[in-house]
């Protein structure tokens, strides 16, 4: 069955009418804190107090409010607690140097009413038309009063406060107060992005526009356009709204610009509504990705009123499993904001900032973002029409933890209230394509809520699809659903992963789960891994945010002697990020009838025990060791597929891969030719080939032909890039493999003058006392634990968000580190950083714990460590002991019997310790070697 749903449109002027004055209230104001809540009772609003504040602002930038200290109470939760109690942490709770490394630190913290309060003038001409003050994004609740009359009170989080003053206001100076409330009542969650101290925080300000506007008596005051993309018509209803009795008009006139309809009339009813269709003809451009063509209507009253309107024809749809936009299929290749704006703190409400953020989102090849429990402003919306991003909006609540939905707690009512405020106010916007009513809803009642939710806004508003929340759960009103199950690591699998518990392949794809929904499914958060900390970005947090869980990191870090190897580990971190985000996104893309994904997430999350995740920092820039263009490669409209069943091979093997190509761009591609190649180091060309041309309709797991290629003349070892191209185009996209040599090429017996043991035991200390060479490789088993945590998790992906918001789910590290010109990988071809071939070892290993170690020895393979713990790791050491010399592996390779990476790893480290490059410069003693084993 095909479900369709009306396309919707961009409203120029949003809440806002087009009224003929206005007056900009930004500037400066006075403000006073109520910290005893008495300022209503004691009437602040019938007296001038207060300090100087610029608005648009906050509170906080303002550097106004409570220091904080150990006992701060935060909006947001907490679940490592550890930072009270630990000996580590208690230098950070001490007043003075209070640091949390749980978020950004605002300088200053401060809950409750905030009583702004300025002057107003009233000119003359606006005595007989009624007059509004609009709050852009005030956060959170406002109360108003004109002089000592309250005008009103709004709680929307989303939208604009609108408050009417009335009509016939005196003219001259008049005091205006606004009262704001940031206490989190009603409770949203505690870890909703909209207010949690995790990533925008908890500020209590005013930003965007703050102004005086003026109506006629009638005016209008609301347009819904719903754009028909099969016949190119639009049908345009509204309400006026008017001060008392004033009479309705007969008639309101639409204007087109793009029509040859010419103007129209619709009738105003009884109650001030109006309804009519106009038509643009089928030759009117639709709205997608590739073409967001917007077109216009006005709305306008013969007293002067008017509205305009800018929409786009695009209509969101389903075909079973398959999202479809304007009839074609739809691919999401989405990212999540979840509201973190280190230099402000709050959204931003300038255009200029959106495009730059959505610039870089669209440079990564991305379509798609989800705003993570919380609506932005007015700017973005019209950006996103402007630039053909599919956006995904949600009311701002993530109902979990600190409250829960469907129990008949305040959140049920306002988050009702607040999802109408939303269709009303960015409903015509054409980006606006998908909605949530918020993110992981708790409760014993959220699902059956969720369905009513579903089935009222449906019923009123048809331009979007919707689905009850993002994550869980899954109802049957859904249209769509956000599910986080098909990725490569879910929260909680630690080293049962696919990617930790499975050897490299690239032919995994999530088939068998999206067949078994009726609807289509978007994959929720993929990604979540993370990159050592940027400590280069510190000196950009120049607003009232502070990176103090970054100076605690630095300091950890220093304190172990590794100050001089954060940027190392921050790029070698880095490259394994940027591959387990490709082996993610393609196994999204592998996968027929899938929705699309959204990443957790492109830009860093600076909360939650700090989630380095980003291929961008905060700031949404770069941190140098991925570029878009990289990126684009596997994420993009277009992107070739390989299916390798592994990605490691000896001589004696056959590379075979099945080539194919997800191809979501705006039309078919006719005859498209497309090559291989296997591509050395050295840029050198081992073989190549090419498939038939064919044609490529829109659509995931489109053939392109079979790689069979013998590896018995390629060189070895060596790695090689697998690289598929579509002739004539940019899109391109390659894969690392390995060949080795087979086992009978490969010496496994040590050489006569090496000892490779499993033990420190008498024969190896013997040797060693004689001046001999030893090769210790300890078992995995016997690795030495952390005497505080317990085992160090070693698995082959980098950390999955962070240790401290997942109770320590492993991995616990970032990937190995090591300089491929070291002469211990003379026969063993490495980058600096893990790649897949080092699953194999890393999959047999435990790191060792060197921090008692000399600090001068450097690991030939260090491991980056969690920068919560900073240890000093290595899986590869080596040392002088007495008169003799001994190279140290963790990594299992003391077995006759290995796979070729173990085996070929074995081969170069033990050619090595028996070169005569082999001169360890530190010395351990027998006591630091044993302290390596576990007692």
């Amino acid at each position: 069955m095909l479900l369709r749903a009306l396309s919707c449109a961009t409203l120029l002027c949003a809440s806002f009418s087009c009224f003929a004055e206005t007056i900009d209230l930004a500037g400066t104001w006075r403000v006073e804190l109520d910290h005893a809540r008495s300022g209503e009772r004691d009437r602040w609003f019938a007296r001038d107090a207060g300090v100087a504040i610029e608005l648009p602002g906050s509170v906080q930038s303002a550097r106004l409010g409570d220091a904080v200290t150990a006992e701060t109470r935060w909006t947001g939760g907490i679940i490592d607690k550890s930072w009270f109690t630990a000996p580590e942490y208690a230098a950070y709770r001490e007043p003075g140097n209070v640091k949390l490394p749980f978020w950004l630190q605002p300088e200053t913290h401060f809950t409750g009413s905030a009583w702004y309060q300025r002057e107003i003038e009233i000119p003359e001409g606006w005595a007989q038309r009624r007059v509004v003050l609009t709050l852009e994004r005030p956060h959170w609740k406002t109360t108003v009063w004109l002089g000592e009359r309250e005008v009103g009170s709004d709680d929307a989080m989303s939208v604009p406060h609108v408050h009417d003053l009335g009509i016939g206001l005196a003219p001259g100076r008049h005091r205006l107060t606004i009262r704001v409330d940031n206490t989190p009542d009603p409770d949203l969650g505690e870890n909703s992005h909209s207010i949690s101290d995790h990533t925008q925080g908890n500020w209590n300000g005013i930003v965007g526009r703050i102004q005086l506007s003026t109506t006629a008596a009638v005016w209008i005051d609301r347009v819904d356009v719903e754009p028909r993309f099969e016949d190119r018509s639009v049908v345009v209803r509204g309400k006026l709204g008017r001060v008392a009795d004033a009479p309705w008009p007969d008639v309101v006139r639409i204007r087109t610009k793009d029509t040859n309809a010419g103007d129209a009339t619709f009738r105003v009813d009884a109650d001030g509504g109006f309804a009519g269709e106009v038509g643009f003809g089928d030759g009117a451009d639709a709205w997608d990705e590739f073409s967001p063509v917007l077109h216009r209507v006005e709305v306008a009253l013969a007293n002067g009123e008017s509205r305009a309107v800018a929409f786009g024809f695009r209509e969101i749809a389903a075909e079973g499993r398959r999202l479809l936009i304007n009839g074609r299929p739809l691919f999401l290749r989405g990212t999540l904001d979840c509201a973190a704006f280190p230099r402000t703190g709050h959204p931003p409400t300038d255009e200029a900032e959106w495009r730059r953020v959505f610039g870089v989102v669209q440079a990564h090849g991305l379509n798609h973002v989800r705003f993570h429990s919380w609506c932005p402003p007015r700017a973005a919306f019209e950006v996103a029409d402007a630039m053909g991003l599919y956006l995904q909006v949600e009311v701002a609540s993530w109902p979990n933890q600190s409250t829960t939905l469907g129990d008949g707690k305040p959140v049920d009512a306002w988050l009702e209230a607040e999802t109408g405020r939303i269709l009303r106010e960015y409903g015509n916007h054409a980006s606006f394509v998908l909605f949530a009513a918020g993110n992981e809803p708790g409760g014993p009642n959220h699902a059956k809520w969720l369905s009513g939710w579903l089935d009222r806004h449906k019923a009123v508003d048809a331009r979007r699809f919707y689905t009850a929340a993002s994550g869980w759960p899954e109802v049957a009103e859904s249209q769509f659903h956000v599910l986080p199950d098909p990725r490569i690591q879910s929260w909680g699998e630690g080293l049962r992963s696919r990617i930790n518990r499975s050897a490299p392949e690239t032919r995994t794809d999530y088939a068998d789960f999206i067949g078994r929904r009726a609807v289509p499914v978007v994959s929720h958060e993929i990604g979540q891994w993370c990159v050592y900390p940027n400590f280069g970005e510190m000196d950009q947090y120049t607003g009232y945010l502070k990176p103090r869980n970054f100076e605690i990191f630095q300091e950890t870090l220093a304190s172990a002697g590794l100050a001089d190897k954060a940027e190392a580990f921050l790029h070698a971190s880095g490259k394994l990020q940027a591959l387990c985000y490709k082996e993610d996104i393609e196994s999204a893309l592998r996968t027929r009838e899938m929705g699309g994904f959204q990443l957790l997430g492109l830009q860093d999350f600076p909360g939650q025990g700090t989630a380095l995740v980003g291929l961008v920092d905060a700031f949404w820039e770069e941190k140098g060791y991925i570029a878009p263009e990289e990126f684009r490669r596997f994420c993009d409209s277009t992107v070739p597929l390989a299916r390798l069943a592994r990605r490691v091979f000896t001589t004696e093997d056959h590379l075979v891969a099945d080539v194919e190509v997800a191809h979501f761009g705006a039309e078919s591609i006719r005859k498209a030719a497309s090559t291989w190649r296997l591509v050395a180091d050295d840029g050198h060309v081992v073989a190549s080939g090419a498939f038939d041309a064919r044609d490529i309709p829109i659509g995931a797991g489109n053939k392109l032909g079979r790689i069979d290629l013998s590896l018995a003349s390629v060189p070895a070892p060596a790695r090689y890039r697998l690289v598929v191209a579509l002739e004539k185009t940019r899109f391109e996209n390659d894969w690392d493999v390995w060949v080795y040599p087979t086992a009978e090429k490969v010496v496994a017996v040590p050489p006569p003058d090496v000892l490779l043991a499993s033990s420190f035991n008498p024969a190896v200390q013997a040797r060693l006392a004689a001046g001999g060479t030893v090769v210790l490789s300890i078992p995995t088993g016997r690795v030495s634990p952390d005497p505080k945590l317990g085992p160090i998790a070693l698995g082959f992906s980098s950390i999955f968000w962070n240790t401290a918001w997942t109770s320590r789910q492993a991995p616990h590290t970032l990937g190995i580190l090591c300089d491929p010109e070291h002469p211990a990988f003379e026969r063993f071809p490495t980058d600096a950083h893990s790649n897949w071939q080092w699953w194999y070892p890393i999959s047999n290993a435990a790191p060792m714990m060197l921090g008692g170690l000399p600090r001068e020895l450097e690991p030939i393979v260090s491991v980056v460590d969690d920068w919560f713990t900073n240890r000093k790791l290595g899986l590869v050491i080596e040392a002088r002991v007495g008169n003799g010399r001994m190279l140290i592996s963790s990594i299992d390779i003391e077995q006759t019997v290995l796979d070729p990476v173990r085996r070929q790893l074995r081969a170069s480290l033990l050619g090595y310790a028996a070169s005569e490059r082999f001169q360890p410069e530190v010395e351990l003693t027998p006591e630091q070697i044993q302290s390596l084993f576990a007692r």
